[in-house]
């Protein structure tokens, strides 16, 4: 009985009862989304203020500017290789199996097609940029918009930092006020099992397993690119620098499974920036990097994204020359930042590139919409991923992280200390 007390095990069961009940109970959905949001919605009331406070006492607290901003533009660097990786493993993957092979396409209307391509051709991606900087921060907040908070808190604290010794009381004040919202994740963390009950009830009971049948093949073909790109790239980086893969994702196995309850990515971001840092990551590295890879290292959703328009172009028999799918590798790596870890965002981002692409057909969403929601869970799971490791590997690059600490925290083992040897007269 002492196994149901811990969290992971749990979320396991919730995730298992939500599958049945949404199995059994169709009707039931409508209610397991509303304890799904309703979960989600108290994880997002602290992600703003968590990613605020943590970064303005790790940057102003001990941070040096130099150091913020080459660990800002690693990152970057990082994300984009990683991403591009992802892309082009998503589109060999995808011309290897070819999962669109066969599929028919009956070219009925669909309304959610429709509307999914109007907001699609609302979005204006080069205004993506200039969107980071907020024109009004209290509307920032309120909105919980990642990158407009992770700017404005990078500011805040350099004007801290600019004070002196007459800001570290306020400095003092912040740390104290994020030690409280950290308790306040504790107590919304116990509620986790319900929350993925709730997503799993809803998917289940919205989507059924029918839509399963017919495109098995790209959810499969999907889930084991993302499987391998996690166990071989990913793995290939920690190795090279000298961090456990599996110790890892041991570390972080609550947050991974509540991930695939909830469908979201998001619902663990203020959570992972805990753990990280008390596993000896620097503050302002896991305050930097965690929240800024949820819009530039998406690597679930780019697999995602390069995997489904190859599919399409095989349903409607397009054959993709070197050139276009280049094309494709091009205008992804725009189009994908602008999708945030909020389920289903990714396939308004796909809606984007097939306008922007404009030689696969936008009816062809159709096909997708029914097994989105179960591929959402992979996308999410793998950007979670990706984004711990990301930001292990850069604070370890930067020597930003106590190994002491993370041998003893993440892989349960102490280091032995090293002894001079005793050296006496004969």
């Amino acid at each position: 009985m002492k196994y149901l007390r811990v969290l992971y095990v749990q979320v396991i069961i919730g995730i298992i009862a939500g599958v049945i009940v949404g199995w059994l109970y169709p009707a039931f959905a409508p209610t397991a989304k509303l304890i799904s949001d309703t979960f989600l919605n108290m994880i997002r009331m602290v992600i703003a203020p968590v990613i605020f406070f943590t970064i303005v006492s790790g940057v102003a607290g001990a941070g040096d500017m130099k150091k913020v901003g080459r660990v800002g533009l690693k990152a970057l660097i990082y994300f984009e290789v990683v991403t591009t990786l992802a892309l082009v493993i998503g589109l060999v993957t995808a011309n290897l199996v070819k999962p669109g092979a066969g599929v028919p396409f009956t070219g009925t209307p669909n309304n959610q097609v429709d509307r999914i391509g109007a907001e699609a051709k609302g979005l204006n991606w080069g205004e993506f940029f200039s969107h980071i900087v907020p024109s009004n921060i209290v509307d920032a907040f309120a909105k919980g918009d990642i990158l407009q908070v992770l700017f404005f808190s990078i500011l805040f604290a350099i004007g801290l930092k600019m004070l002196g010794q007459a800001g570290e009381s306020l400095l003092l004040s912040f740390d104290k006020i994020n030690k409280v919202l950290f308790n306040v994740l504790k107590i919304i963390m116990k509620l986790s099992p319900l929350g993925a009950f709730g997503g799993m009830a809803y998917t289940i009971g919205k989507f059924g397993f029918a839509t399963l049948a017919v495109l098995g093949k790209l959810l499969i073909t999907f889930y084991l690119t993302g499987f391998l790109f996690i166990f071989v790239v990913l793995n290939l980086l920690c190795r090279y620098f000298g961090i456990s893969l599996w110790k890892l994702l041991g570390y972080v196995k609550e947050e991974i499974l509540i991930v695939l309850g909830a469908s979201s990515s998001e619902a663990v971001l203020p959570s992972v920036m805990q753990k990280l840092t008390a596993a000896g990551c620097e503050k302002e590295v896991v305050g930097l990097v965690i929240p800024t890879g949820y819009s530039f290292n998406l690597d679930g959703t780019t697999i995602y994204l390069s995997m489904s328009i190859i599919f399409l172009a095989q349903v409607f028999h397009i054959d993709l020359s070197v050139a276009q799918q280049l094309t494709i590798i091009g205008i992804l790596l725009l189009t994908s930042k602008g999708a945030a870890g909020v389920a289903g965002s990714g396939f308004i981002v796909l809606a984007s590139t097939l306008t922007a692409l404009d030689v696969i057909p936008l009816e062809g969403l159709a096909l997708l919409i029914g097994v989105d929601r179960f591929m959402s869970e992979g996308r999410a799971i793998i950007n979670f991923i990706g984004n711990t490791i990301a930001t292990v590997i850069i604070a370890k690059s930067e020597n930003e992280i106590d190994m002491v600490k993370y041998k003893l925290v993440v892989e349960k083992k102490r280091l032995q200390p090293i002894v001079d040897p005793v050296i006496t007269d004969a």
